[in-house]
């Protein structure tokens, strides 16, 4: 029985934001010479076996001890640049994102994924949020930038219900917690009930997802040095 109920607890507090992740990365596996910003522990060392594992803090499996918004290479060292949950922790992120151009080789790829409605983690490390159009603004230097969003309206609100149940207390039990995960579980047959968007109260169309827990963004750096602006 206890076996059981663990088992049903790893199951139910899965996060959700996981497998749409893997599977944008697994889109994207490259046996290319690829830089991991910020690396961590090294989640997909499996998708990108030629890599270079960076992060600011030392840890198992880390090769590079170093800042994205001052990379320790030379220019156009790498063919990929992976950037996972990252951007939304550096605080200059224009400087960084220049950064990840610089050191890529003309055609390369940056594969970016970043949060936009989504709660303090890492604290106090979390410094800012991103639209589609703030990202677009970052990438404005790049070409061919396509950028997806990581949930709809409806799985933006199972995504946060979740985060409550693994980052707040529920009436000091932690039990309770699986409370807030089923209660995200529930939550995401609903999709169906968003038939049409609008980008303003005035009732202007959009495109769109107006609202999504983050983004994935694919780019690719230009043959050409980039324009100054």
């Amino acid at each position: 029985m206890a076996s059981l109920l663990k088992r049903l607890d790893r199951r139910l507090t899965a996060k959700l934001t996981r497998p749409p992740l893997e599977r944008f990365l697994r889109a994207h596996a490259s046996g290319a010479f690829t830089l991991d910003l910020g690396s961590s522990v090294g989640f997909y060392a499996t998708l990108f076996p030629r890599r270079v594992m960076l992060d600011i803090r030392p840890m198992p499996g880390v090769q590079v001890v170093g800042d994205a918004h001052a990379l320790c290479f030379g220019d156009r060292q790498f063919d990929v640049v992976l950037c996972t949950e990252v951007l939304e922790h550096l605080c200059e992120p224009q400087r960084a994102i220049d950064e990840m151009m610089r050191v890529l080789r003309p055609g390369g790829t940056l594969l970016l994924t970043t949060r936009f409605l989504f709660p303090i983690h890492d604290a106090p490390g979390d410094f800012f949020r991103y639209t589609r159009f703030g990202l677009q603004h970052l990438l404005r230097k790049w070409d061919q930038v396509e950028i997806t969003e990581e949930t709809d309206e409806i799985g933006t609100l199972a995504v946060l219900t979740q985060r409550i149940g693994i980052q707040a207390e529920t009436l000091g039990w932690r039990p309770l917690r699986l409370c807030w995960h089923l209660l995200a579980r529930c939550i995401t047959p609903w999709r169906f009930l968003i038939t049409a968007r609008r980008g303003d109260s005035l009732g202007t169309p959009i495109a769109h997802r107006i609202m999504t827990s983050g983004y994935y963004v694919k780019a690719t750096r230009p043959a050409a040095p980039a324009a100054s602006t």
